[in-house]
Formats: structure tokens, C-alpha cells, sequence
């Protein structure tokens, strides 16, 4: 009779899967899963057994602690904080008293010393982690409710570890969260996984997801990385390291990590010299400022994951994304998955759908500029005059200044909106806004006049072309759009994009690619130096500007290779979340200016008196005096494309001026391991200069397309400084003179079967322009985020119109 008691109180990993969750609980039943069906795939998993919930209802039976239980739950008011705390102490206290029978802990050490044994140790130690039956549920994770510990050896202190488990069932925290959840807890049973440990205390431990967290873009593995005991970064005791894995182009063989952070890992969790105990330190210095497992280990994690993953999606018959946890052996170098479950967050997120904003009511008007995306932003006003008084602004006030330029963007991105006195729709406020998805309003004159600090307003940028700044917090609407139901156009509709940040949210729009992704927003957010301070180190003479860079290029003895790997990787993120739709890259298209604010710039950069039409764009790039700069964005593309099989990535050069210049640049590419045409590289120029109009035909020639710059062209056709406030009136792109510019690009690069789209601002602010280019027969229309769904069905209709008419005549 005891023989077949003791089988039921244990059971080994490589006997159970996830039908027996009811047995051994969600943590339990998915190592068995693993254990049972992925060893083929060589996904390494612990050794280990369970004590199944049988022994829970066993010890809880026999001491009559479920009536006990129901009189303790009995009334239970899951909104009063006090009474939580009784309850959950008198429970906590009740099962504390139930000592295990002798039955249940002669199958618990006899299932330890055999464990021990084929480690050929006697007391080998383990990981005691609680296990209850309502935990990694499709709509319950209940991940971290109950408790885990660690460096356990010995069988005294094994049965003491048990019990703290059975007693943590009903911590306040598990308490609360089985409410919420509509749980039972009397018919909620633990059960006990123990797991030999694996001995990262002596190098590194972390989390995977097999999605991104913040938005559930489903095509990467998210790695997260410490030194020491995994739970320094489950419990988030760390800033861990951050690594992306582009699945598709993994499963290709390419190496695709995509993207690594170093976190600064400042302590780590490690065995302590008394048993059963752990102990934690501050990691030296020099280890924070390194990655925690290399490249290689890192596309081999992403790699077992996601044979979880397809393991776990054949299973339930839908895609199942997977939250794991991961450990490195510092003793023989191996890694383990050591936990597997359910992402229960972002894959229960409807994606399809989208949210349209509308003032509901009216106020006391302080001020009006011209509006930049669609939203409408609330908060209290921080009025900055000058970026030295940064550090005042705090998260989710609105930003009230003259202008901004790129040293603003930080406080820019955790701004609920932002508003300036100067600048108009292409001024840097207004790109990073759209960029950001922030409601924005520039040109207003006298905003850090008539708004004061502390004031709550209201930005309304819902209505057109007007931006309205409100006094007081109004009330406003937010429809949500099903985008399944959005029409789909003949013609492309693209997104411009700038920060690869936003990359993973943005892909779900509906879209045909990516337009035009801004290199330059990656530099100056990502990497910050200037090319040539990093070709050229020695240059650089003031120690605060090399302490800086040093700073900032930490564990890169090549420096070049710092620019190389942030670009490849800011490009990579961009290309990843919109593959395999075509993605767009304009080469840097910086000023002299712009360049000269760089971290180190002063050093490389000649001064101009007018830098918008002076050494920008290609003139730069076969330039001696930039070349070595250029080369860096060459090595970077190629790495993105050839090492991570992001060939989707195609490329863009602006402010091409003549035909002998893009000859000049596409030989310079070429140097760089650049060749048009080779391994599907196709190579676009910007068309905003009258003479790539008026020599079209000769530009199609070297080129595989064109995108239409309308800001630029703009300004160049109709001679008007679009940074200037005193013309800025006449700046039209609608104007008769720019419409037939544009005609007269797309019929010549139609007639030469080359593609031809726009990226300027026109067809987001104007819906007119839009249709104009549609009559025009454009191929494809790149919008910035913010209008995208609005112009979208604008196009859709005017096609529809098109087509209607067409037919009746």
C-alpha cells in the first residue's frame, strides 16, 4: 500500500507532460513537457522530479486543514487591505502546522537520494520551486506568486524547503491574485518541482520571451541576461542585458541577433559559504561594462526557444509564444533551459486594432500653430527656454519651448506633447514628434509666453491642419478601428519611420514597408559621436570629449566597430519588424551644422553660412574629407543585410545633385562591399532638387527608383528657406509649380520602369495632394505614422471614386 502512495507523491519530469497540470502544476507539467519531447532537438533541461499535488491534499487531509481553510476564507473582503493580511497570516500559519507524514517524506528523500546519486554526490543541491495547479493558465501566469529556493542540499533542509513552498500557496500576493483571477483557493493545490541546480551563481542567468514584451511583435526571441542566480532578473533586481533574435532569418541560418544592450548588472545572486543559503553582491566593474554570454550563446538560447515555442504551438494547435528562463553553468560552460510557460500578456492583445482621437468638448483657446500628427495630449506645461534646465521636465508633462533640436530628444520622449514658438511642419520638432506618435503643435509665436509652468492644457492636434492649445484638461473620445476592415489601396502605402524603438509597434499598422527610414535619428539617439571622431580617435585633443567618447564606446577597442555594430543594429530593428516588406534606408542626410553638434564633431566640420544647400548628401560621401565616415554606414548596411539576412533592406541616397555624382557614390558603395544589384541590393535616390527632375531620365539610368523628398523640393523650386518663419507662407507644396515637378518625375521613371514613391510630409498633411498623387499614378505612398490609417482611406475612397467613374463613362 505505501509503495503505491509513494508513486503517487513523485513523479519524475520524463514522466509527466502539460495533461497533468492538475497533478503537478503548470511549472512541473511544462518541465515535463520539455523533458519528455524536445531532448530529441537537444533543448537541455535540469534533471528533476515532482512532488505532485496528491501530497499536498494528502498532508492538508489528513490534518483537516481544508474545512479549517474554508472557515478562514469565509467573508473574505479581497478589498480590504487588513483583512488580506489576517487571512493570508492565519492560512499561512495553519498549513505551517501540518507535518508532513513519515510515508510522504520517505518518497520525497528516496526520490532526492536517487537524484543525488546520478550526480554521484550524496546530498547533490537543488531548486525547491512551488508548482499550484492554477499557474501558466492562458489567462493567469501566476508567475512569482509562489516561492522558489535555491541551493538546497540535504535532507532537513530539502522537507523544510517543501513545506515553505506548501505554506507559500498562500502568500498575500497569491491570495490576491487567485481573486482577481476568479480562482478558488481551497481547490487550488501546489506541487513541489525539484530541479538539480544549475551553477550560474559562477557565471549568468536570465529570462527569454519568444515575443517582444512591449508591443507582441511575434518574428523575435527577447533575451534578458545577468551574472549569477536567475532570480537577480526575474525578480528584477537588475538592469540585465537585452538581446534580440530575428526568428525568420534565424531559422535561415544567418546569426540574426538584431540587437544587444549591455545592462549595468550591478549585483549579482550567488551560493553563500554556509549551506542551503545564497548571498548577494555588487558585481565589479569591469564585468557590468561586459556582456554576459556571447553572441554565439545567445543566438543558441533564441534557437532552443524557439523549438519551445513551435513545440508548444503544434500542441495547442495556435501559436503559442513561450516565457522561459535560461542558466549558464559556470563550472562546465553548459546552458540549460530551466523553466518554460505561456506568455499571457501581449498574446492576449487584439493588434488589429487602432485608435482614432476626438475633442468632446470646448475651452478658453491660449494659443494655435500648425498641428503634427492626429492626438490629442493632456498634462501640466513645463515651459524650457534652455536645454541646460532639462532635468526640471518630468514624465508625462507637456514640453513648452522656442525650438528643439537633437539634444532635446530625450525629454521629448517621455513628454505627453510638445509645443514651440518656432518651426514648421519639417522642423525637428515636428519629425520627432511624429516619430514619437506624440500630438504636436509648432509656429505658435508666443507658447512660452502666454502658457505658464504647472498649467494643465490640452493639445489638440485632432482637427486638421490648426493646432489647438486648450486651458484646463477637456474631455475627448478615442474611437478604435479595426484595421481588418481598413481597405487595402492600389497603391503602396508606406510608413517613414526614424527610431528603431518604435519599429516593433508600428509594423502593425497596415502598411507595404517602410518608405523612408531615417539613418541620421539613429546616430544622433543611438550613437551620439561623430564618424570621423571614432576613423580618426587620435583627433580628438579636449580630455572631457574623449573621456566621453570613451565612455560611450566602453569594451569596443575599435571604435569604428562601435559605429558599425549601432547602426547595424538600429537599421536591423527596422528592416526586422517590417520583413520581408521592403525597407527604404536613406544614407545620413545631416547638415555641416547638424554634423557639427556631434560628439566630436568640431573637429571634422567646415562652417557654412547656408548648410541646408551646402555639403550634405552624396557630395559627402566620395568626399576625402568624409569618406572614411561614409565607409562606416556601408559596413553597417552590409553586416545588416549579409550577416543578419535582412535583405529586404534596400538603400537611399539624398541631395544626389548630378549623374557624375551618383556614379561617384555608387563606385565609393562599392569599395565598401556595396555593389548595386549584387545579392538583390537595389539602390534609390532622393529626388528633391529641380535637376533630378529635369534629368530623370538619366537618373534612371544608375537607379533602381526614386522618393520624392516634397519638403526639399519645395524649397528648392520655389526658392524659400523652409526653416524660416518670415516665408513661411509661401512654402507650399501644393503649389503649381512643385505639382508639376512631381508629375513630370513619375511619368519619366513609369516610362523607364522604375519605381517612384514620395516621403515628404505633402500627402500626410494635405488629403488633396494625396489624391494628386494618385491621379499621377504614383507607386507608392510613404506616410509618417501618425496620418497613415487617416490618408490611407482617403486614397482607398478616391480610388474607389476613380474606378467608378471610369466604369460609367
Amino acid at each position: 500500500m505505501k509503495k503505491k502512495q509513494s508513486k503517487s507523491y513523485i513523479k519524475w519530469f520524463h514522466e509527466i507532460g502539460i495533461e497533468d497540470l492538475e497533478i503537478v502544476g503548470g511549472k512541473n507539467a511544462s518541465l515535463g513537457e520539455m523533458t519528455r519531447n524536445l531532448q530529441k532537438k537537444k533543448v537541455p533541461i535540469p534533471p528533476g522530479f515532482a512532488i505532485t499535488s496528491h501530497a499536498y491534499q494528502y498532508v492538508l487531509e489528513k490534518h483537516g486543514a481544508f474545512e479549517k481553510l474554508k472557515e478562514i476564507f469565509r467573508d473574505f473582503n479581497s478589498k480590504d487591505s487588513q483583512a488580506l493580511e489576517q487571512v493570508g497570516q492565519k492560512a499561512r500559519a495553519l498549513i505551517q502546522g501540518c507535518e508532513f507524514p513519515s510515508d510522504l517524506e520517505e518518497a520525497i528523500l528516496s526520490a532526492y537520494h536517487q537524484l543525488s546519486a546520478s550526480f554521484q554526490t550524496q546530498d547533490t543541491d537543488v531548486a525547491v520551486r512551488s508548482s499550484a495547479t492554477a499557474e501558466d493558465l492562458p489567462n493567469a501566469s501566476f508567475a512569482g506568486q509562489q516561492e522558489t529556493y535555491l541551493n538546497i542540499s540535504g535532507d532537513k533542509s530539502l522537507l523544510e524547503a517543501c513545506k515553505k513552498c506548501f505554506v507559500s500557496l498562500f502568500t498575500n500576493r497569491a491570495i490576491a491574485y487567485r481573486t482577481e483571477n476568479h480562482i478558488d483557493h481551497i481547490k487550488t493545490y501546489l506541487s513541489v518541482g525539484i530541479q538539480k541546480m544549475i551553477r550560474s551563481d559562477q557565471a549568468s542567468s536570465g529570462v527569454i520571451f519568444t515575443l517582444d514584451t512591449e508591443t507582441g511583435f511575434p518574428n523575435v526571441v527577447f533575451i534578458t541576461g545577468s551574472y549569477g542566480l536567475g532570480e537577480s532578473v526575474v525578480q528584477g533586481l537588475v538592469n540585465p542585458d537585452e538581446f534580440n533574435v530575428f526568428k525568420p532569418t534565424l531559422k535561415e541560418g544567418y546569426k540574426s541577433l538584431i540587437n544587444k544592450v549591455v545592462g549595468n548588472k550591478a549585483t549579482q545572486i550567488i551560493y553563500a559559504k554556509e549551506p542551503n543559503a545564497t548571498k548577494t553582491i555588487e558585481t565589479p566593474l569591469q564585468d557590468q561594462q561586459k556582456f554576459c554570454i556571447t553572441d554565439d550563446e545567445a543566438l543558441q538560447l533564441a534557437k532552443w526557444a524557439i523549438d519551445v515555442e513551435d513545440h508548444y504551438s503544434k500542441k495547442h494547435g495556435k501559436w503559442t509564444p513561450m516565457d522561459l528562463e535560461w542558466a549558464k553553468d559556470g563550472q562546465t560552460g553548459k546552458m540549460y533551459i530551466v523553466q518554460a510557460r505561456p506568455e499571457t500578456v501581449q498574446s492576449r492583445k487584439n493588434p488589429n486594432i487602432i485608435e482614432e482621437y476626438k475633442l468632446a468638448e470646448k475651452g478658453t483657446i491660449l494659443t494655435t500653430g500648425k498641428s503634427v500628427g492626429n492626438k490629442i495630449g493632456q498634462g501640466k506645461a513645463r515651459v524650457i527656454q534652455d536645454i541646460k534646465d532639462a532635468k526640471q521636465f518630468q514624465a508625462g508633462e507637456i514640453l513648452i519651448t522656442d525650438m528643439t533640436d537633437p539634444d532635446w530628444v530625450p525629454i521629448m520622449r517621455i513628454a505627453s506633447a510638445i509645443v514651440t514658438n518656432r518651426g514648421g511642419r519639417t522642423s525637428h520638432a515636428a519629425i520627432v514628434s511624429r516619430e514619437l506618435g506624440l500630438p504636436c503643435i509648432v509656429g505658435t509665436n508666443n507658447a512660452t509666453e502666454v502658457i505658464k509652468t504647472n498649467t494643465p492644457i490640452t493639445v489638440d492636434c485632432s482637427e486638421g491642419e490648426k493646432g489647438i492649445i486648450y486651458e484646463k484638461l477637456l474631455k475627448f473620445d478615442v474611437k478604435k478601428i479595426d484595421i481588418r476592415k481598413v481597405p487595402r489601396p492600389k497603391t503602396n502605402i508606406m510608413i517613414n519611420i526614424g527610431y528603431p524603438d518604435e519599429a516593433f509597434a508600428l509594423s502593425f499598422l497596415p502598411n507595404d514597408g517602410v518608405g523612408l527610414a531615417r539613418e541620421e535619428f539613429i546616430i544622433t539617439d543611438s550613437i551620439r559621436i561623430h564618424p570621423l571622431a571614432l576613423v580618426n580617435f587620435d583627433q580628438v585633443k579636449d580630455p572631457e570629449t574623449r573621456k566621453q567618447i570613451e565612455e560611450i564606446t566602453v569594451g569596443y577597442s575599435d571604435k569604428k566597430q562601435f559605429f558599425i555594430d549601432k547602426l547595424a543594429m538600429g537599421v536591423s530593428l527596422i528592416a526586422a519588424a517590417f520583413y520581408p516588406r521592403d525597407v527604404i534606408l536613406r544614407f545620413s542626410d545631416f547638415k555641416t551644422n547638424e554634423y557639427f553638434n556631434l560628439i566630436g564633431g568640431k573637429y571634422f566640420e567646415p562652417h557654412e553660412e547656408n548648410p541646408m544647400i551646402g555639403w550634405r548628401g552624396a557630395s559627402r560621401y566620395y568626399n576625402e574629407k568624409y569618406q572614411d565616415g561614409f565607409a562606416l554606414e556601408c559596413k553597417a548596411i552590409k553586416k545588416a543585410r549579409e550577416e543578419f539576412g535582412l535583405k529586404n533592406l534596400k538603400v537611399m541616397i539624398p541631395v544626389c545633385r548630378t549623374i557624375e555624382e551618383g556614379k561617384k557614390v555608387l563606385q565609393t558603395m562599392k569599395k565598401n562591399g556595396l555593389v548595386r544589384g549584387k545579392k538583390g541590393l537595389e539602390v534609390y535616390v532622393m529626388c528633391e532638387i529641380p535637376s533630378n527632375v529635369i534629368l530623370a531620365d538619366r537618373f534612371c539610368e544608375i537607379f533602381d527608383g526614386f522618393s520624392i523628398g516634397s519638403n526639399d523640393l519645395t524649397q528648392m523650386t520655389l526658392g524659400v528657406d523652409r526653416d524660416s518663419s518670415l516665408v513661411s507662407d509661401i512654402f507650399d507644396e501644393r503649389n503649381e509649380a512643385v505639382k508639376r515637378m512631381v508629375k513630370h518625375v513619375i511619368d519619366v521613371a513609369r516610362k523607364h520602369k522604375r519605381k517612384i514613391g514620395i516621403c515628404g510630409d505633402a500627402p500626410s498633411t494635405y488629403p488633396e495632394f494625396a489624391k494628386y498623387l494618385v491621379d499621377c499614378k504614383i507607386n507608392s505612398i510613404s506616410l509618417s505614422p501618425d496620418s497613415a490609417m487617416k490618408t490611407r482611406l482617403v486614397i482607398a475612397k478616391h480610388e474607389k471614386a476613380k474606378k467608378s467613374k471610369k466604369m460609367l463613362s
